[in-house]
C-alpha cells in the first residue's frame, strides 16, 4: 500500500526550521473570525499550514496548548495525552487518538521544545506515524494572538491521498476553532 499523510487531529498537539508566514491572502478569512487552512502534498507526506486569531493573550493561549488535560477539548478524538518525560523547556508526550472505520487508532510519542508564550516545536519521538514535525507559533496582535500551526505528517493510511488531505484540512480547522473555544469560552 502506498504511504500517505494522516489527518491532523491524530497528531496535533504533539518543527519546521523556518516556518512560512501566513500569506496576505489569508487575512480576509482570519479577519472574518474563521480559521485559515491549506494542505499540500510533499512526497509521501502532507504539509498543513493553519492559523486563527484568538481574542486572548499569548500567555492564555499557551496555557491551553501545553496542558494535556485540555487536549480532549481541542482534539475531539484524542483519548490519551500524558507527559512521559520532562526537562527544562521540553517534554515528551504520549498521545492516542481514536480511529474509525477508515483510519486506525494512532499512538504517538511527541517531543516538544518550548519557547514560552511564543513557540512550540514538535517532532516524532516514537509511535505509529512514519514522520511528523512542525510547530505552533503565537504572535501577539493588539490585545489578541494569532496562532499559526504547521505540520509535516506521514502515515500508512489505505485511502486516496486526496481524501486524506481533505479530511486533514477539515480537522485542522475544527482543532483551531476548538482551541479558540477552550481559551475564550466562546
Amino acid at each position: 500500500m502506498r504511504r500517505i499523510a494522516l489527518g491532523i487531529s491524530l497528531a496535533l498537539l504533539a518543527g519546521m526550521a523556518a516556518a512560512a508566514p501566513v500569506p496576505a491572502s489569508a487575512e480576509k478569512t482570519l479577519a472574518a473570525g474563521r480559521p485559515w487552512v491549506v494542505v499540500s502534498a510533499s512526497g509521501e507526506a502532507a504539509v498543513l499550514h493553519g492559523a486563527i486569531d484568538i481574542d486572548a493573550s499569548p500567555r492564555q493561549v499557551w496555557a491551553v496548548l501545553v496542558d494535556c488535560a485540555q487536549a480532549k477539548k481541542v482534539i475531539a478524538n484524542m483519548t490519551v495525552c500524558r507527559v512521559v518525560e520532562k526537562g527544562a523547556n521540553w517534554d515528551v508526550r504520549e498521545q492516542i487518538s481514536q480511529g474509525n472505520m477508515f483510519v486506525p487508532t494512532i499512538r504517538s510519542l511527541v517531543r516538544a521544545d518550548y519557547t514560552p508564550y511564543s513557540r512550540i516545536v514538535f517532532k516524532k519521538a516514537g509511535g505509529d506515524l512514519k514522520a511528523m514535525n512542525g510547530e505552533w507559533r503565537l504572535e501577539a496582535r493588539g490585545t489578541g494572538t494569532r496562532v499559526v500551526y504547521e505540520n509535516r505528517v506521514e502515515a500508512d493510511i489505505k485511502l486516496p491521498a486526496e481524501v486524506v488531505r481533505a479530511g486533514m484540512k477539515a480537522d485542522c480547522g475544527k482543532v483551531l476553532v476548538n482551541l479558540r473555544k477552550a481559551v475564550t469560552g466562546k
